[in-house]
């Protein structure tokens, strides 16, 4: 009596489902990138977009919006078990000169984070007309850091309720050139959060995986490659406070600046509409 052959192992059994086998590579991808804390430095304009969205991190009201913030504030919380550090730095202004003490001070937030330094900068861009003004200012405001800050810069969209049904592909597309050109530096990575959130965040695990990303392939960012100037800074007494707080939302700004309780400003803003 012969005995029973094994079953034949068909062409199908062998291949893996590719759904199952994409989703077990991202899980070990995100497992081998994932970091035990993360140091993030905020930058971008003297807007409330950026301190909000420090405060959306951290699930709680910590970085003022009321003011213009003139020193670095170093904030921590705990983000999906681990630790996240967040520095908020001196906004810059649209259409006008950043005084030097600000810009050192900006400078300074790259060195709050601890050793070895950040992983990443979130340069914050509220969704809105962008000109080449906007973009020589940050590329103005970034050079503080030195050429290789680009290679740890994550671009974050807010305000991108005024977008309604648009993508933000399309909108960057629709902006042209000067947008282009800043993803460009920094190799297309961007992040789209929503600031209205607070308390358990759905995105900020996205947010965090963007992070570990960008730090698994560029490492960190290392402060003492800027060569600082310490240079007596000499007071102008003639410079006057600056109230225009940069880029804005061009439609609906009422509306989106009522739901973080600061009221919109009367005069235009270079490269903006009201």
């Amino acid at each position: 009596m012969d005995s029973e052959k094994p079953p034949q192992l068909t062409a199908e059994d062998d291949v893996p489902d590719p759904e199952e086998e994409q989703k077990r590579l991202a899980a070990a991808a995100r497992e081998a990138n994932r970091l035990s804390e993360l140091r993030l430095v905020l930058l971008g304009w003297r807007w409330p977009g950026k301190s909000l969205t420090g405060n959306t991190i951290l699930g709680r009201e910590e970085f003022r919006l009321e003011r213009a913030a003139e020193f670095c504030v170093k904030r921590q919380t705990e983000v999906e078990g681990r630790q996240v550090t967040i520095i908020d730095t001196p906004g810059w202004f649209s259409a006008q000169d950043t005084p030097p003490a600000y810009q050192q001070e900006m400078v300074r937030g790259a060195t709050l984070c601890g050793p070895p330094g950040p992983h990443a900068f979130l340069l914050v861009i509220p969704v809105g007309m962008f000109t080449e003004v906007d973009r020589a200012r940050i590329e103005e405001h970034l050079a503080l850091f030195g050429d290789h800050v680009w290679r740890h810069t994550l671009v974050v969209f807010t305000w991108a309720d005024v977008l309604r049904n648009m993508s933000i592909e399309r909108h960057i597309k629709r902006e042209g050139k000067d947008l282009q050109w800043v993803l460009e530096k920094c190799k297309r990575r961007y992040f789209v959060i929503n600031n209205c959130i607070f308390g358990e965040h759905p995105q900020l695990r996205q947010l965090m995986e963007k992070v570990e990303k960008l730090v698994a392939e560029e490492g960190i960012y290392n402060p003492e490659e800027v060569d600082v100037k310490k240079k007596p800074l000499e007071k102008d007494e003639n410079q006057t406070p600056n109230r225009e707080l940069g880029a804005r939302p061009k439609v609906n700004s009422a509306l989106g600046l009522a739901k973080v309780g600061v009221d919109p400003p009367h005069n235009s803003v270079t490269g903006l509409t009201n």
